[in-house]
């Protein structure tokens, strides 16, 4: 299918679904980003219907470089719905469509977010201290929001099911993945015996994005406008999230602002506090960022390995390989830190 067919074919779908009689394809392009699946813009303008005149949405389908962990277009939609309908600042999710003769393949129609999500232009925005506070404040306030949706759940019945610790799980699937690495990674082997040892007490599973960072989100005008690529939802320890976006990984150069190279824990706790109620535990999400790094690392071999094995030849997955060396330092500086100053609890 031709990039000017996929349009108007997409565009009749909609046009479809809203009930407007005629339907004017204005702009259809690939949206940048989307390692895993394809995203893209569509610009229409409908006669009648019950969503007439200009409308700006996304079409959110597989490219062909999808991974086994990540779930399929029917089960993000779900994902997507549900969140949506707790107050999360997501885009509005329209239509699911998993019939494969109209693309070839399922994919979702949702409404288009402005702002943007690119990582150099967040962290090096010329935002002041007050906005850079509020929209920490944001980030906490979004994740209590989705963490309010706790197992089980009807709607998402295809998410298994947690059963003893969070921690232990996360453990013992990077191991599994580490032994089907050929090449030995002692630093990362070390990190998730200190992972081990230090496991903190099990706690409740609510439902957590799992790769809520920078990048992931977009902003406009200094508010986050939209919260996306929900791919890797899953019920976990809500400090998994909580950690993964405050990762060393993702500050982007921006060392001295811990949460995803915007702003401050402090802020990233009140926010989170003001919908749940509960105060985050530091050394707790202290853990779980150890965890984001190992995580990671592990993500950056076996993207490494899809390219070496000529399985998908590509500069991009070669290079995530070679930021292993980083991850493993902020491992050793990370844990080592954790070790000097931690007096009792979870990282005694």
């Amino acid at each position: 299918m031709t990039h000017s067919e996929l349009a108007a074919t997409l565009a009749d779908y909609i046009a479809t679904q809203t009930g407007a009689p005629h339907v004017q394809v204005e702009a259809f392009s690939r949206l940048a980003g989307g390692a895993i699946q394809d995203n893209y813009a569509l610009s229409v303008v409908f006669e009648e219907g019950y969503q007439p005149g200009r409308q700006e949405y996304v079409v959110r389908c597989d490219a062909p470089s999808g991974v086994s962990a990540s779930l399929s277009r029917p089960e993000e939609f779900a994902v997507l719905k549900k969140a949506f309908e707790a107050g999360v600042t997501v885009p509005e999710p329209f239509w699911l469509c998993d019939d494969t003769g109209v693309i070839g393949q399922s994919f979702y129609v949702m409404s288009r977010a402005m702002g943007t999500a690119s990582p150099p232009k967040l962290v090096g925005a010329d935002m002041t201290d007050t906005q850079r506070c509020e929209l920490t404040r944001q980030f906490g306030r979004e994740l209590g929001h989705l963490h309010r949706i706790k197992p089980p759940e009807a709607t998402l019945d295809f998410l298994p099911q947690p059963t003893g610790s969070a921690a232990h799980a996360r453990i013992s699937l990077y191991r599994d993945y580490l032994a089907a690495i050929v090449e030995p990674h002692p630093v990362l082997e070390w990190a998730l015996n200190w992972l081990e040892d230090n496991q903190p007490v099990d706690g409740p599973s609510v439902l957590c994005h799992c790769d809520f960072r920078t990048g992931n989100y977009m902003v406009d005008q200094g508010r986050l406008t939209a919260v996306l690529d929900w791919e890797f939802a899953t019920w976990s320890d809500p400090a998994e999230d909580l950690g993964w976006l405050c990762s060393r990984s993702w500050r982007f150069g921006a060392e001295e602002r811990e949460v995803g190279g915007i702003g401050q824990k402090a802020d990233l706790f009140a926010g989170y506090q003001e919908v749940t109620g509960e105060h985050p535990d530091p050394d707790r999400v202290s853990y779980w960022e150890v965890m984001a790094l190992v995580r990671w690392a592990v993500i950056a071999l076996q993207q490494a390995e899809r390219h070496l094995s000529g399985e998908q030849s590509s500069l991009e997955l070669a290079l995530t390989g070679r930021m292993l060396p980083q991850m493993e330092y902020d491992l050793l500086t990370q844990i080592r830190e954790l070790a000097g100053t931690a007096k009792k609890g979870v990282l005694s």
